[in-house]
């Protein structure tokens, strides 16, 4: 569907339903934006985790306990490509869709990083471990910070919960280690998307 100005703009070809602007706006979820067209497709299956994620081959698998925000969930998968990860793994029932709204956070992020839905996140931990990751959950009180937690050269693991609530304590026991990203006394946390890209650059770095 497109407005007659944005269709003028398509390639030859492209035939699209001719709408008024106020038309396509009923037609979409609420906070979507669009410029004057609006394409139905398909959403994005996930991947099994063996697939996605075995053998490890150096880069980090990044991992979303319990962050809901498709704003957050977006600009964590913006981070994950930015640095080059080989999957984001969400908990299967409590994640948000990979809706327009994420879609639109991620730019673009979403076609480049396969994302995996596990039903068990500590069990999903587990497996990474069992095939060699080095699995880290990432919290504010722990004593190491994440530099002295990437000290070998496995593939990372990064376990990132939500803001306030943070990693749930079963999904951190399965980690081998728990690190901390060092900030200034007078912040308590940091935004989930800005922590990833941190931790990721710093895995990136040190392996």
């Amino acid at each position: 569907m497109a407005t007659r100005n944005a269709a003028s703009r398509l390639p030859s070809g492209v035939e699209p339903q001719i709408l008024d602007p106020d038309a396509i706006d009923g037609m979409l979820p609420p906070g979507a934006v669009h410029q004057g067209l609006a394409v139905r497709a398909h959403p994005l299956s996930p991947t099994d985790l063996e697939a996605a994620c075995a053998p490890p081959d150096g880069r980090c698998v990044l991992i979303l306990d319990g962050v809901t925000d498709p704003q957050n969930v977006g600009a964590a998968f913006r981070s994950a490509a930015a640095f080059n990860a080989r999957a984001v793994i969400m908990q299967d029932r409590k994640s948000p869709p990979l809706t327009g709204v994420l879609a639109k956070a991620a730019a673009g992020a979403i076609e480049l990083v396969p994302h995996v839905r596990a039903g068990n996140l500590s069990r999903a931990v587990e497996t990474l471990r069992s095939h060699g990751y080095l699995t880290v959950s990432l919290e504010g009180e722990a004593s190491q910070t994440i530099r002295d937690a990437f000290v070998d050269a496995r593939s990372v693991a990064l376990v990132l919960g939500a803001e306030g609530k943070g990693v749930r304590p079963s999904v951190a026991e399965a980690c081998e280690l728990r690190a901390r990203i060092p900030i200034a006394p007078q912040m308590e946390s940091l935004n989930i998307s800005v922590a990833a890209a941190i931790a990721l650059y710093e895995a990136r770095r040190e392996t």
